[in-house]
């Protein structure tokens, strides 16, 4: 049976398709537009590997039924962003919450899905409102997130319920196995130069012109090191465990410092931007708010990862790795 992959063409899920293939797994991926994830064609395949590209919108039940259809895997990657969003219960919402449910129903119905490995995020876990430098756990859950104040939190913490409450309700010998995986801020290499729209944006803010940084902290953790956990999940980590993917945090002024120490052939931005001009920035940046600034200037919080690891039987990434890989993708794209 092939492993059904959602959301395959975005960052986390076409490199949890190309590490499938490598290891050769046969996987169907789906795509909202199959065009788009065509690029997962070129990806090398193992013995043993087949790809198979669908089309699935987890807002029409009848193309979720088609996909689920004979797999007795999911890994259910596919998320929307608040890049670019205007209406979150919309764009954001919906498709989290209402595409999970849909996604366990068809689940139910075809009756041959023994584990899936959920996408959430950090989103899930950090609360709203908490204190400056605190530290989460997987214990943690966002319950104070609400469409006005935290709309991605309030999405990936309700899909993380709905799937769980759906896993929780069926037979013991119909109860498929979860695990979650909740990655921070995820950087590393692209495949396709739309994947640089959203946690990449970061990174992507040291390959221009700009010589300055924001005075924002950052919590990440590579890419690849997701794709990793996700595909080790299959057979590793505690039934129904919670795992947070995360490498360390940084301040954006130390980013570019480590970029001089590793990449020196280029002066990367340190300098930290004084708050009243980050406030003039957001006024006039096409993507960002005074609102968005104000409430991660200056703010640093953190999180314990436990024996994540060791669960997974995974190794992380170092740092130096991650920065300089992203970088130079990120050049090699010219964005």
């Amino acid at each position: 049976m092939p492993v059904l992959v959602t959301g395959a063409a975005g960052f986390i899920g076409s490199h949890v398709v190309h590490l499938l293939l490598e290891k050769g797994f046969g996987v169907r991926a789906t795509a909202r537009n199959p065009g788009q994830a065509q690029f997962l064609d070129a990806f090398p395949k193992n013995k043993g590997a087949a790809l198979e590209i669908v089309r699935m919108d987890l807002l029409e039940m009848g193309s979720v039924i088609d996909a689920v259809n004979g797999c007795d895997i999911v890994i259910h990657c596919a998320a929307a962003l608040m890049v670019g969003v205007r209406d979150p219960q919309r764009d954001v919402i919906d498709p989290s919450v209402l595409g999970t449910t849909n996604l366990c129903q068809a689940i139910k119905k075809a009756g041959c899905v023994q584990t899936i490995i959920h996408t959430s995020s950090v989103a899930a876990i950090r609360s709203t409102r908490h204190k400056n430098g605190h530290t989460f756990s997987s214990a943690d859950w966002c319950d104070d997130a609400t469409l006005e104040s935290n709309p991605y939190g309030l999405a990936k913490a309700e899909a993380e319920r709905v799937m769980r409450a759906f896993v929780r309700k069926q037979p013991d010998d119909k109860r498929p196995r979860l695990v979650t995986i909740h990655p921070s801020i995820v950087f590393g290499p692209v495949f396709q130069k739309r994947h640089t729209q959203g946690s990449m944006a970061y990174l992507k803010h040291f390959t221009g012109r700009m010589p300055f940084v924001l005075h924002t902290f950052l919590n990440y953790v590579d890419v690849r090191d997701v794709a990793n956990a996700h595909v080790s999940a299959i057979n590793t980590g505690q039934n129904n465990a919670r795992y947070i993917l995360h490498k360390e945090g940084v301040w954006m002024q130390e980013i570019g410092r480590r970029l001089r120490t590793f990449m020196p052939n280029k002066k990367w931005a340190v300098i930290c931007l004084p708050k009243p001009a980050a406030a003039l920035l957001a006024i006039f940046h096409p993507k960002l708010t005074w609102r968005m600034v104000r409430s991660s200037l200056g703010r640093h919080l953190g999180y314990d990862v436990g024996g994540m690891e060791q669960e997974l039987e995974i190794e992380l990434r170092s740092s130096e790795q991650t920065l300089v890989d992203s970088i130079e993708s990120l050049l090699r794209l010219s964005v």
